[in-house]
């Protein structure tokens, strides 16, 4: 009595289609996942907004130093006290005028 096998083995189609999963698993895990390849690129976007921004900001913290330094009393400067006198407490002088 002769037996032909003309299917594969279970086990085998089980074993690599287990394999076939686990691997696109791993890769769907490396491109779309919490590190994967769009998340670092979503990443170093952000790191170059927030450097911009970090930029701008030291840029108006060394303004505002400036204009500190300018009304300190080591060094005073008259235009920026006469500006910031009108500006906030809004004073003229005698021989000016205001239109409003």
């Amino acid at each position: 009595m002769t037996y032909s096998k003309n299917r594969p083995a279970l086990g085998a189609l089980v074993y690599f289609a287990g394999a076939i999963s686990i691997g696109a698993y791993f890769t769907f895990a490396a491109v779309q996942g919490d590190y994967g390849l769009f998340r670092r690129a979503e990443i170093e976007v952000d790191a170059q907004k927030l450097e911009q921004e970090l930029a701008a900001l030291n840029a108006e913290v060394s303004s505002m130093e400036n204009l500190t330094r300018r009304l300190s009393d080591d060094y005073l400067d008259l235009d920026l006290l006469d500006e910031q006198a009108r500006d906030v407490l809004g004073l003229i002088r005698a021989d000016e005028m205001v239109v409003r």
